[in-house]
């Protein structure tokens, strides 16, 4: 199939999925998705899209609804997308298309069936396979060969149930286990017959295997099925042993169990695991469920797994954690379920959910940690104030970053977090929340609070004396300078940022879920953009982007390929930065960053405005407009509003054009964002002077208080543009040697980026207001 479908072929085990509502992530997880947002359907056909590739989904019959919910839309949706699902229920679908697996072939009835005769059907060779790997060391006589017929006709070939049968010849002998089934079996079948169809045969067959082992086998199996995925033997002892049911007895019974093939052994980085086929997990929950232990084993698991967490070391070789995480997620999962249902243990679940917040922080899960540190939360009572209560605060603050939580509500968790972290002298919390706090901050447009929050966090960083915390703050306040416009500032504090990082060996920060390196690579990137080296800024955003595509949190990629793009948007570079906003809107779609799509949006527009598609870049924005404002996210909505003013000048709607750029200076003003006045006062200028709102002179006044401005910042680059946009002004009312005087100083101040649009369109008004006189390219 590999072939046929160009190797585009993803395979999705959903046995250890028990709660219906996690397929889709669990489908997004095998494609390669990190799961950011409640509902990764739109990137899972994102991802497929028109791609010619084949789904396999197995082990379907406990998730029969939802998976045949997801099949039919799937096969609408994307109709080059191959579905293959393997279930004993029909997904009864459009466009189903059904093959039923038949049953391996077994002898018919005959006299003088022989050995070879025998072993030249597939269900007797499968059963004397297993016979042996259970470690009978017989051959198959003709004489005991009907026997084996007998057997595998009477399990009708199904090849799960002949492995059962051939576990038990260990302990029966060949001629046991037919007298088993000839005594159980057929009573069984047919007191079967009105059970769905996918149980006729598997449930009796269940039963009758469930019948075979002694009481305290059953005991175990039906103890061990509140395990989802592989387990250790510890970890069974631990949980379905009791005072009458020693850890001993349990391991003898396990031993058991597997020797009849109840329970599958396997390896995992090194150790041995067990772990209960689908079908028999299924089957011995229901038996836990009339046993009234329901309660008491699934408080010993939520034990087990609050040990297990207490005694993770945070030295863990990386893969070994790795494999830890996945291996404990589903049954981290199940006792949390259990913890906070009406018959669980509230208390028990807030500690679980302490725990399991960094777990599912790490495998970006971030719905899911958002959703249980909630229900935590909610129940408290005597933990309130306590350091579980901070851990929880921290992890809820950190997943909403990245979740559709508004900005202000927000803002609340973390100052909670944070009074949490000051009262237990929890500095590493502390830092990381101040981290948020800034990047909140930043969202709504507050860059003097940013700022003085990236303060507290560097003074914080070097009295614990914490080298990271130095490191990300020095960063924190390079971006918090960019924002609030000091370039100067920006640059000293993100380069000191790097040589401490450099004094460390390199060290990266991490913190919220993407590397604090790559978010400082493109502030300096855009600052050095701003103070007018542009050539250095492309390196720099370029290098960012490298960077981020080894990274293996999408968080560093979207940073990167956001705030790279308006570096080339900057510079002009029409085509890059074209490509770097599509790959942004791909990698969007493809991790379901929420409403981060909305900024593959706003870059459209603005590589549209570049190509001088005015009409195009206004619709852009103006889609884009409703979710910024909604989302408060003040930083992007003022440039957004600023550049859908220009595009509607240059369509010729002066009146929208003016009120727009009208609330942008209002609003700036209002939240003190000074990196966007020289632009904001430029774009007025223009549309006030072709409105007839300002004239002339008004207009001279407002471009040089842009020039002014921006000199003030250290924006070489935006004196350029307002310097331009004022000598034209000049020029046209034939005031050429002041136009050539402003604009020729303030670009006589470059070094670099000669050959970005800017600097050319600089040059030839230069030369334009001075043809008389050769002008050189660069000094």
């Amino acid at each position: 199939m590999l072939d046929a479908f160009g190797g585009a072929v993803y395979y999705v085990d959903l046995a250890s999925v028990t709660d219906a509502s996690v397929v889709p992530s669990a489908i997004a997880s095998v494609l390669g998705l990190k799961v950011q947002v409640q509902d990764p359907k739109p990137s899972i056909l994102a991802f497929f899209g028109a791609r010619r590739a084949l789904l396999v989904l197995d082990n379907c019959e406990h998730l029969i609804d939802e998976i045949a919910t997801l099949a039919e839309w799937l096969y609408k949706s994307a109709p080059q997308t191959h579905l293959l699902a393997t279930s004993r229920e029909l997904l009864r679908v459009e466009g189903e298309h059904v093959h039923i697996l038949p049953p391996l072939d077994v002898p018919p009835v005959s006299d003088g069936m022989t050995t070879s005769d025998a072993m030249a059907f597939p269900a007797v060779q499968l059963f004397m396979d297993r016979v042996a790997a259970s470690g009978v060391q017989e051959t198959l006589t003709d004489e005991m060969a009907p026997l084996a017929v007998e057997i595998c006709r009477k399990m009708d070939g199904i090849a799960l149930a002949i492995e059962w049968a051939a576990g038990r010849v260990r302990s029966h002998g060949l001629c046991g286990t037919a007298e088993l089934i000839n005594s159980r079996f057929n009573l069984l079948w047919q007191g079967r017959r009105s059970a769905p169809p996918r149980h006729q045969t598997l449930q009796a067959m269940l039963d009758w295997s469930y019948n075979l082992l002694s009481e305290s086998e059953r005991r175990a199996l039906y103890r061990l099925s509140v395990f989802v995925g592989p387990f250790q033997l510890a970890a069974a002892q631990r949980v379905a042993a009791d005072a009458v049911f020693t850890e001993v007895e349990v391991a003898v019974a396990i031993a058991s169990l597997i020797d009849k093939s109840l329970l599958s052994p396997s390896m995992l980085n090194g150790s041995s695991h067990l772990r209960l086929l689908d079908t028999t997990r299924t089957y011995a929950s229901a038996k836990l469920a009339g046993s009234g232990e329901v309660n008491s084993v699934s408080r010993k698991l939520a034990e087990y797994l609050i040990e297990q967490f207490n005694r993770s070391s945070d030295h863990e070789n990386e893969r070994r954690a790795a494999d830890r995480d996945v291996m404990l997620v589903g049954n981290m999962r199940t006792a949390l379920a259990w913890a906070f249902s009406e018959a669980g243990d509230g208390e028990l679940g807030v500690l679980l959910a302490a725990l399991a917040a960094p777990l599912f922080l790490r495998l970006s899960l971030l719905d899911e940690c958002h959703r249980w540190c909630q229900a935590a939360l909610s129940q408290l009572g005597s933990q309130e104030d306590s350091e579980t209560h901070l851990i929880l605060q921290d992890a809820l603050a950190i997943s909403a970053l990245f979740t559709r939580v508004d900005r202000d509500d927000l803002r609340n968790l973390i100052e909670r977090g944070l009074n949490l972290a000051r009262k237990f002298d929890d500095h590493e919390r502390e830092l990381g929340l101040l981290a948020g706090q800034h990047i909140v901050m930043s969202h709504l447009g507050c860059f003097g609070e940013a700022v003085e929050v990236s303060w507290r966090s560097l003074e914080l960083a070097r009295r614990v004396g914490s080298p990271a915390g130095i490191i990300m703050s020095e960063w924190m306040l390079g971006c918090a300078y960019h924002l609030a416009g000091d370039q100067a500032g920006a640059l000293c504090h993100t380069e000191e940022g790097f040589k401490q990082a450099a004094a460390h060996g390199e060290m990266n920060v991490d913190r919220l879920g993407f590397a604090h390196r790559t978010r400082a690579l493109i502030i300096l990137a855009r600052a050095l953009w701003l103070s007018g080296a542009a050539d250095r800024a492309a390196e720099v955003a370029r290098q960012a982007v490298e960077e981020a595509e080894s990274d293996e949190r999408p968080m560093s990629m979207l940073v990167a390929l956001l705030y790279a793009s308006t570096v080339f948007l900057w510079r002009g570079d029409l085509e890059e930065s074209a490509a770097l906003a599509n790959r942004l809107t791909q990698h969007v779609g493809r991790y379901s960053f929420g409403t981060n799509a909305v900024f593959g949006i706003a870059l459209s527009g603005e590589v549209a405005l570049l190509r001088g598609e005015f009409r195009t870049a206004a619709n852009k924005f103006r889609e884009a407009l409703g979710t910024l404002r909604t989302e408060k996210r003040h930083n992007v909505t003022t440039t957004v509003n600023r550049s859908m003013s220009a595009a509607l000048l240059e369509c010729g709607e002066i009146l929208e054009a003016e009120a727009m750029i009208t609330a942008a200076m209002e609003g700036a003003e209002a939240r003190h964002e000074s990196f966007n006045m020289p632009e904001l006062l430029r774009t007025r200028a223009q549309i006030g002077l072709v409105s007839g709102r300002l004239d002339p002179r008004a207009t001279e006044v407002m471009l040089w208080h842009s020039i002014e401005l921006a000199s003030c910042q250290g924006a070489l680059s935006l004196e350029l543009r307002s310097a331009m946009a004022l000598g034209e002004l000049l020029a046209s009312e034939e005031r050429t040697e002041e136009a050539y005087s402003i604009l020729a100083e303030v670009y006589h101040r470059f070094t670099e980026g000669y050959e970005t649009r800017d600097l050319r369109k600089a040059r030839q008004l230069i030369e334009a207001w001075r043809p008389t006189i050769p002008f050189a390219k660069s000094t």
